[in-house]
Order: structure tokens, then C-alpha cells, then sequence
């Protein structure tokens, strides 16, 4: 038996996964979270085989999440399931520490796959997603801008191409205003824009989803 807690802030995800994994014998949901807070404090009381985690939940999420999860449970395998197909950011998922990454819109089939694997202590990583992390790890040519970002101005740049204002995205990601408007004054400068439109402008041309 492989007993899951779903992490997603959208009711309709955790309803619609809890749908599928109820016509697997081997599958139990024992939990579920809807931010980092949560997922934490499942740590402390549901004895459980892998955290199904999506990225973007209020509070701490992402790469700070899994470290914080990984530094209370080292070996709890951790899958990712995730809105972005960007092979970044799966990339910095993966050195923080999760198991697997795969995309929301990947079919069912393949989400079972991932979770068997990842609960046997292998990993799994989307095939669209592995293929780009190859041919970019092969790549000579220069790495686009938005690379450099550490894994903070990278959720911020994302939010704020999602239409986030820097309200919502402290709000979301538990830090200062303050703090959002520096972030965002650095991740300009690293990518040489100047303006949102520039920062839109960039994430269309780069196929980047918010």
C-alpha cells in the first residue's frame, strides 16, 4: 500500500486526484494540505509513503519547502506535480531534494508510473521535461536570462507574469512587501528589463507560464 498526503491549494485538484487514486487498490490518501504550514504538521502526525506537492501554495513552497520537508525527513520520497513546464525550474526542484517532477497536464497513466517509482525510491521526471534538461545540458549557447534567478526571484518572477501584484505575491509567499519589490528589482536587473511589459514580453517569447 502506498499512503499519500496530497498537497495543492485548489480543492478541484485534490478532488479530482482523490477520484483517480480511489480506483487503485494499492493507493491511500491519509492526508491533505492546502500550504507549506500544513505539509509540515503532516510530518508530525500521518505516517505516510510520498507527498504529492504542488509548487505555488500560500506561504513557504517550492524549493524551500522540499528542503524544509527533506531536513525533517530525509528519506520521505517527495514527487512534485506542478502547472510549470519549465525544465528550470524542475531543475532546482530536484537539487532541493524531490524525487520526481511531473506537469498537471501529463495523462493519468503517467502519474501512477511517477508515483509508483518515486514511492520505490526512484525518480521520474516528465519525458518532455527530461528531454529539454538534456539538450540543455548539451547546449553551448548562452542560457537564457531568466537561469540566473535564485529559486526566490524565480517564484516571484513567475507570479508576477501570472498577473500577481506584489500584495497577492507577499501574501503567497509569506515575506514583506518590501521584500517582493526587491526581489523584483533584482530579477529585472539580472534580465536586463526595464518594465512589466518587458518582463511579459520576455516570458511569451520564452514559452514561460506563470
Amino acid at each position: 500500500m502506498i499512503r499519500l498526503i496530497i498537497a495543492d491549494d485548489h480543492a478541484i485538484v485534490r478532488g479530482g486526484l482523490k477520484q483517480i487514486f480511489a480506483l487503485v487498490p494499492d493507493f491511500e490518501v491519509v492526508g491533505e494540505a492546502v500550504n507549506g504550514t500544513e505539509v509540515l504538521e503532516c510530518l508530525q502526525r500521518e505516517p505516510f509513503d510520498l507527498l504529492l506537492l504542488d509548487l505555488n501554495m500560500a506561504g513557504i513552497s517550492g524549493a524551500d519547502l522540499i528542503a524544509r520537508v527533506k531536513a525533517q525527513r530525509a528519506d520521505l520520497p517527495i514527487l512534485v506535480l506542478s502547472m510549470h513546464n519549465d525544465p528550470q525550474v524542475a531543475a532546482r526542484m530536484l537539487k532541493a531534494g524531490a524525487s520526481g517532477y511531473i506537469t498537471k497536464d501529463c495523462n493519468p497513466d503517467i502519474l501512477l508510473l511517477a508515483i509508483r517509482k518515486v514511492a520505490a525510491n526512484g525518480n521520474y521526471i516528465a519525458p518532455d521535461l527530461a528531454e529539454k534538461m538534456v539538450f540543455d545540458a548539451k547546449s553551448t549557447a548562452q542560457r537564457p536570462l531568466h537561469t540566473l534567478l535564485s529559486d526566490r526571484e524565480s517564484e516571484v518572477f513567475h507570479l508576477l507574469i501570472a498577473g500577481k501584484g506584489a500584495n497577492e505575491i507577499a501574501a503567497q509567499l509569506a515575506i514583506s512587501n518590501k521584500t517582493v519589490s526587491t526581489h523584483k528589482v533584482r530579477l529585472m536587473e539580472k534580465m536586463n528589463l526595464s518594465s512589466m511589459a518587458d518582463l511579459v514580453r520576455y516570458a511569451m517569447e520564452h514559452h514561460i507560464q506563470g
